[in-house]
């Protein structure tokens, strides 16, 4: 995994334009963001995590996660684009005031997942529960950012 560029890079090499606000499609994430939330409480509440489920737990946790920068970007005048759009979004993190730790392991995360999605890539149950429990430390907190 490379290293996680600042968000100016991304500015400046045109994976993040500058553009109007877009705070219709920036509510939808955050709506977004929020069901799928819910969702996987619901999910997690019947079934728990379990070997069959921990890919898409992971796949999920990173959607509801990544959902907020996105959102965030959008309110505030910027669109990522093409290949390494997420990774701006998740280096957006660093401007929100996220600590680097967090900024890590969301990039990660990220990493992560593209591996499952494109890739074939087997993670674990064990790991599932760290998603999980990033997720609950880091998904109130960019909420906040939002409100």
């Amino acid at each position: 995994m490379k290293t996680l560029l600042m968000f100016e890079e991304f500015l400046k090499i045109g994976i993040i334009i500058k553009r109007t606000p877009e705070n219709s499609r920036a509510s939808f994430l955050i709506k977004e963001s929020e069901r799928k939330y819910k969702s996987l409480n619901q999910t997690l509440n019947r079934i728990g995590i379990n070997d069959l489920n921990a890919h898409e737990i992971i796949e999920y946790c990173y959607d509801i996660l990544i959902y907020l920068p996105r959102a965030k970007l959008y309110e505030d005048g910027f669109s990522s684009t093409g290949e390494g759009a997420h990774e701006a979004e998740v280096s957006y993190m660093r401007n929100l005031k996220f600590n680097e730790n967090n900024v890590l392991f969301m990039n990660q995360l990220r990493y992560f997942r593209n591996g499952i999605k494109y890739y074939g890539k087997v993670l674990s149950r064990e790991y599932a529960q760290e998603v999980l429990k990033f997720l609950t430390k880091i998904y109130p907190l960019l909420l906040n950012k939002l409100k």
